[in-house]
């Protein structure tokens, strides 16, 4: 039932082919990559060609190897800082909605106090301070993304925690570590899950941004943030759209497939959609 209205939802499956052979893609990178992304050729800041399919950089890097090796940088920073942040906030999530009283109170009053400081300023002072590369990104964003998840899940642990299959559950005496992971977690998954696909899209959005102005992934290792970064001078804007066109439509069809994902999951897990 899920898959026939998973189906259903075409720009979904586009979605979900696109995500496929983006990660295909980085998979095999150093099959189907031209070049290595940091080998310098003889040409520099050429067009397209038959030799370089999407063009050199000013300093003569293949435009091509490195747009595929980015891909496994954001995909990697999506999906790990997704990870994290969903293990954390539904960690806490679980023990704020089922406990409540002054532990609810407390776990609660840190999410607000996380969720107070407008996020993207919060990132860049937090990797100004800690430092760039991919391994720091993906635990800034992951540790900085969790209060939206944790939230999510008390919420939907405090509606499933009145539910008639719960209370019998602790009328038999079940210990609580197994109604929260046999009886209420697996009731939470889909929420989270749909949740996580925006989270994924912004995961790769952030990281973009910051190796955009520097603070992410440094050169010569490939990303789209940071290659968009070259092209910064009207120049290059103008005379050049190689640098930019490629990296820039990579960022837009990533994002948008994961988010007709995630409408489409979203339609497919809906209890309430009979078809």
């Amino acid at each position: 039932m899920f898959l026939r209205r998973f189906r259903r939802h075409k720009l979904g499956v586009a979605g979900a082919i696109a995500l496929g052979v983006m990660a295909l893609a980085a998979l095999l990178a150093p099959l189907i990559a031209p070049y290595d992304p940091a080998a310098v050729t003889d040409s520099f800041g050429e067009g397209p060609s038959l030799r370089h399919w999407l063009g050199t950089d000013p300093i003569g890097r293949d435009m091509l190897s490195r747009l595929i090796y980015a891909a496994r940088v954001s995909l990697a920073a999506g999906l790990g800082a997704m990870a994290i942040a969903a293990a954390v906030g539904t960690l806490l999530g679980l023990i704020a909605g089922y406990a409540g009283g002054w532990i609810d109170g407390v776990i609660m009053r840190i999410t607000d106090i996380f969720m107070a400081f407008p996020y993207l300023m919060l990132i860049l002072v937090v990797a100004s301070l800690i430092g760039p590369g991919l391994t720091n990104i993906i635990l800034i964003l992951g540790l900085l993304g969790w209060p939206a998840v944790a939230r999510l899940v008390r919420g939907n642990v405090l509606a499933i925690k009145q539910a008639d299959y719960v209370t019998a559950a602790v009328a038999l005496g079940l210990s609580r570590t197994r109604i929260l992971l046999r009886h209420i977690l697996p009731n939470t998954v889909a929420p989270i899950l749909i949740y996580a696909t925006s989270g994924v899209a912004g995961a790769i959005l952030d990281e973009a941004a910051l190796s955009f102005l520097g603070l992410g992934v440094q050169p010569p290792d490939a990303s789209w943030g940071n290659m968009l970064a070259s092209a910064q001078s009207l120049t290059v804007l103008t005379s050049q759209p190689w640098l930019w066109v490629p990296p820039g439509v990579a960022i837009i069809v990533t994002v948008l497939a994961v988010n007709f994902v995630g409408d489409a999951l979203r339609d497919a897990l809906d209890p309430r959609n009979r078809h």
